[in-house]
């Protein structure tokens, strides 16, 4: 059934509840008073009181459960703990307080303060509980601490060595039988920008990812929405995204794991992936660089892909030879540039004679910018050209 038929099931009973209740209050009243209504008039009249019940019933309780149900699926789960420990101490209160209270006798008060004082410290007891968890919390958490802590050094201390030999056994093991390497406590949360780029899958595929990647269901469903785009450009990444998220699954080398753990109470894909690694302290692997920064302020380790691919680059010292392709003009009259496999810039001396060809350099210096590694050579034919000339007229 669904939460509206609940809902008017339960307005029925109510209406229905206090119709009849006020039909057999009216027969009573007239046979203890001699009075002479009739049994009609008496079914009138609750009939008339459940039609109106009912009537509010229908309307307000869907409306409450909506609300209730919204608030409910909005507050977290220490809100509830906290809620439930306060209605707890709210109503012991309460119930010692009616015992006085149902004494007294003026007015009949005895009968409805006790009710009265149920709701309002059952109501304190649960703000004050909510309000103040934080507090409370770290009250009864540094009552404890000493002891706790106490107890966890001795157990640490006792069973530190045993667990990190069994720790070193089962990589060992795993490695050797050639099963995957992840494991549920080393995980590694992936954005989406990681999975688009495509280069996890060849760093999977080297073996140097230790753990499990975990793909929430929020970031899948961001890639999704990106490979049905509109934009044809937006449309093929995506697409590729899922293309390499399929290939990680496939790699015998890596376990990926698909998580519908969320933070509701965030909307923002990036902000999500923040918090799930701050509650499960693990790293987050991504080539985004909004997001490296803001994950670093909050105290999250980073897997930066393209830090990774800079650290990685070969270094060329001045005087070692190279072949490359002169693809456009450099900036300086007679320059010609050219790019490594890995997107660094070769600017070639007087290279731009050779446009479009592939030509031997030799490297001159090596200049590290702020956008990356800027490399400065000249060609060996020029040198060559220039040294035949110089021979012929030394020998005239």
């Amino acid at each position: 059934m669904t939460g509206r038929k609940v809902s008017r099931f339960v307005g029925l009973l109510i209406a229905l509840g206090i119709g009849l209740a006020v039909f057999f209050n009216l027969n009573d009243t007239a046979t203890t008073k001699n009075t002479h209504f009739p049994v009609e008039v008496n079914a009138s009249i609750a009939a008339a009181i459940f039609i109106a019940v009912l009537a509010l019933t229908f309307f307000l309780i869907p409306v409450l459960y909506r609300w209730a149900r919204e608030q409910i699926r909005r507050a977290e789960v220490s809100d509830f703990i906290a809620s439930t420990i306060g209605l707890i101490v709210g109503l012991g209160i309460a119930a010692l307080g009616s015992i006085f209270l149902s004494q007294i006798s003026f007015m009949h008060l005895g009968q409805w303060l006790p009710l009265l004082d149920a709701i309002f410290w059952a109501y304190a007891g649960i703000a004050i509980a909510v309000l103040r968890k934080d507090d409370f919390a770290r009250f009864f958490g540094g009552a404890f601490a000493a002891g706790r802590a106490r107890r966890l050094t001795l157990r640490e201390e006792r069973d530190a060595d045993e667990h990190e030999e069994r720790e070193d056994h089962g990589r060992l093991r795993d490695r050797l039988a050639g099963r995957k390497n992840g494991r549920a406590g080393d995980r590694i949360l992936v954005d989406t920008s990681a999975i688009i780029d495509g280069r996890i899958a060849d760093i999977s595929e080297t073996g140097f990812i230790v753990g499990t990647l975990v793909v929430a269901r929020f970031v899948l469903e961001e890639l999704q929405h990106i490979a049905d785009s509109a934009d044809s450009m937006r449309r093929q990444r995506g697409r590729r995204g899922l293309e390499i998220l399929q290939r990680l699954q496939k790699e015998p080398t890596v376990s990926v794991e698909i998580s519908d753990a969320d933070a509701e109470s965030i909307h923002e894909v990036d902000a999500k992936l923040v918090k799930l690694a701050r509650q499960w302290h693990c790293p987050i692997i991504t080539n985004d660089f909004n997001l490296n920064r803001v994950a670093e302020l909050q105290g999250v380790k980073v897997l930066n892909i393209n830090e990774l691919a800079h650290a990685v680059k070969p270094i060329l010292l001045p005087g070692e030879d190279m072949s490359i392709k002169i693809m456009q003009d450099g900036k300086e009259v007679g320059q010609g540039v050219g790019y490594l496999d890995d997107g660094t810039m070769i600017v070639v001396e007087g290279g731009r004679s050779y446009m479009g060809n592939t030509v031997d350099v030799t490297v001159t210096r090596v200049l590290q910018t702020v956008a990356g590694r800027m490399i400065f050579a000249h060609p060996k034919q020029q040198a060559t050209r220039d040294a035949a000339p110089a021979r012929r007229t030394g020998t005239a």
